[in-house]
């Protein structure tokens, strides 16, 4: 696996930081446990960060600090992993973690099935299937949509998307992306604000999608 598309370092900071939110969160954690390279850059921020708190000045908690993080972290049970027969796991480790929907068609080529993950920050995570060959509409979005590869590939203007690649993409980008022709492609995605399909067809067909 040649990985060639990876999160920034401020996204791979705010990742070894625990700032980002656990949305967009899952998706830099399946890529990393698809990308040696990264797992190594978020090892450097956090080796960092450490040594911050180290040198810092101690400072007394205020009443009730650890009770209000732990119900920032929400519910600890453990969630039935997403596994496929015989025991073999169908998707990348951190997604075993979470429930997800049934696989559903959302246009000719595609499906898509949702990821319950919470989110403060009205962000939406889901994978999307693509059968080898398919054309997505053109669109752009209102937010940002992070992607991660996990089998097959997919091409737009900004280049070839295989295993393992990130894709960042927000309002300033209108793409079209183009499943590989023989593997078909299968992602994660986080998505924030909405999906705005362009052209004549587009808007003719914006009303039915349901992402």
């Amino acid at each position: 696996m040649t990985i060639k598309h990876h999160p920034s370092d401020a996204i791979l900071a705010a990742y070894a930081s625990g700032t980002l939110d656990r949305a967009r969160g899952l998706v830099v954690a399946t890529h990393l446990s698809l990308c040696a390279q990264c797992r190594a850059a978020v090892q450097g921020f956090e080796s960092v960060g450490g040594t911050v708190l180290e040198e810092a000045a101690p400072a007394a908690m205020s009443a009730g600090a650890l009770q209000r993080a732990m119900a920032a972290l929400g519910p600890l049970e453990i969630i039935q992993p997403a596994i496929a027969g015989e025991g073999v796991q169908e998707f990348p480790e951190p997604l075993s973690r979470y429930q997800m929907g049934p696989w559903r068609s959302i246009g000719r080529g595609l499906k898509w099935r949702a990821v319950d993950v919470a989110s403060d920050d009205g962000v939406r995570v889901f994978m999307l299937k693509g059968m080898p060959g398919t054309r997505l509409p053109r669109h752009r979005h209102t937010g940002t949509e992070w992607t991660c590869v996990f089998e097959g590939a997919f091409t737009h203007h900004l280049g070839r998307y295989g295993a393992g690649d990130f894709d960042e993409a927000d309002e300033t980008v209108e793409h079209d992306p183009v499943v590989d022709a023989e593997a078909g492609c299968v992602c994660l995605v986080a998505l924030q604000g909405r999906i705005e399909l362009q052209g004549w067809l587009g808007r003719l067909i914006q009303p039915f999608v349901r992402i």
